[in-house]
């Protein structure tokens, strides 16, 4: 059985609030910023999924099939193929999460493909969210923010989500001929969720400018090189203007623009209150804000520098349990704590799926909400607990007290020990484990 030391408490607070919490038998660790910060420095490999070119392969022989009206191409285990593939994209992750020892990192990842939701509710970018994931997050998860917006605005999933493919200048060769427009979403997006926010003071005609400038920024989906494809003949000519900056023609102009918005100072201030935010309180303190905005600022946006500045910060430390677990945290702590077997990763995509928070599906571009009023609705308390109950279903042998020492330790309540203590069998007591006011919490 784990035995936790008085002076562990800070080894809790490091794996549940900057992590996924500690899987069934791991020890708490001694130097909690330590074990943090070397997680920033030493990441392990992606999962292994499909590339961008593999998904729309897949997505493109599934369609002819389906229109020529023959059956869908078929997997080895007799599923139709490219579902099968997006699925085991999606059990991969899962089981990164299931079985990392680099929580703190996994959440940052999670953080920033929150930041920039792409959603599998279009349906077709469900085969390359993955890639995007190892493609524009994970490289960047600890380097510049800029190169970071700059990779996401380009990836397909992403270009696809937001409808800019089509998007076309009206004075450009195309628009001319064909009299189509410009598609203002991924302007809109990038300017109001990624960078700047609406405190940064922009405008309706900065929309129009941006969405000119990034016009003929598109996809390749079957033409080697299959991906990021800039297309001259969509691009609307002449000079824009965004935030008083003066941009001209070109691809090259359009990633200007990207990082000039990555810099702007009010994106500091966006990107400081969002991680305070996640990683402190629903009601940020204004010290942590201004903390982490003056790191953003004087490294121009280096995300490892401000990762460690968050493992500093006093307010990260101070309130054990002040946020409000989201369905994913609660499912990945439970599914870690009870110690669920790694080949059962899935039972991670039914759990996420049941408490409203299918995963890479968002039913908007801003993301899941990060906070108690979203999360903490009577029904999805007891979506919890049923599933909770559910869970420990699949450990009959397991040890509560250990179980009880792996996800709380000393941030656990004596009423939960009693109760679990006084449980007629091993499922009883983990759901009153899993269900407890404490595990709820982060």
């Amino acid at each position: 059985m784990l035995v936790v030391r008085p002076m562990s408490v800070r080894g809790y607070i490091a794996a549940i609030r900057f992590g996924y919490g500690l899987r069934l038998g791991e020890a708490p660790p001694a130097d909690p910023e330590a074990w943090l910060v070397g997680q920033i420095d030493n990441p392990a490999p992606p999962p292994q999924g499909l590339t961008v070119a593999e998904g729309f392969e897949l997505a493109l022989a599934d369609r002819a099939a389906r229109r020529a009206n023959m059956e869908a191409p078929r997997a080895p285990n007799g599923r139709a193929a490219l579902a099968e593939a997006i699925r085991a994209d999606m059990i991969a992750q899962a089981h990164r999460a299931l079985t990392t020892k680099e929580g703190y990192r996994e959440r940052l990842v999670d953080f920033w493909m929150n930041h920039f939701t792409v959603s599998r509710r279009v349906g077709a970018i469900q085969p390359i969210i993955g890639a995007f994931q190892r493609d524009a997050i994970r490289p960047h998860v600890t380097g510049r923010f800029a190169d970071m917006v700059v990779a996401v605005a380009r990836h397909p999933a992403m270009l696809v989500y937001l409808d800019n493919q089509n998007s076309t200048g009206p004075a450009s060769p195309v628009g001319e001929r064909r009299r189509r427009g410009l598609n203002e979403n991924l302007a809109r997006e990038v300017l109001e969720l990624h960078t700047v926010s609406p405190s940064g003071g922009y405008t309706q005609r900065d929309v129009q400018e941006f969405a000119r400038l990034l016009t003929g920024w598109s996809v390749e989906s079957r033409v080697p090189p299959v991906g990021f494809a800039f297309r001259p003949a969509t691009h609307d000519p002449g000079e824009k203007v965004i935030l008083g900056r003066r941009f001209g023609d070109g691809e090259a102009e359009g990633e200007a623009a990207l990082r000039f918005l990555a810099e702007h100072p009010a994106t500091w201030r966006h990107l400081a209150t969002k991680l305070a935010r996640h990683f402190v309180a629903d009601d940020p303190p204004a010290e942590a804000v201004r903390a982490l905005e003056a790191v953003l600022r004087d490294t121009r946006g280096d995300l490892g520098a401000v990762a460690r500045a968050l493992v500093r910060l006093p307010q990260a430390w101070d309130r054990p349990l002040a946020k409000m677990k989201a369905p994913m945290d609660y499912v990945i702590t439970a599914a870690r704590a009870i110690g669920l077997p790694e080949e059962r990763a899935d039972v991670i995509l039914t759990g996420l799926a049941a408490l409203d928070q299918p995963l890479w599906t968002a039913p908007q571009p801003n993301g899941w909400p990060d906070g108690l009023a979203h999360w903490a609705s009577p029904e999805g308390l007891m979506r919890r607990v049923d599933w909770s109950y559910n869970l420990a279903g699949r450990v009959p042998r397991a040890d509560p007290r250990a179980v009880a020492a792996a996800a709380l330790g000393p941030l656990g309540r004596a009423e939960t020990a009693t109760a679990v203590g006084r449980a007629g069998s091993v499922r009883d007591a983990l759901t009153l484990l899993l269900g407890s006011p404490e595990f709820m919490q982060r």
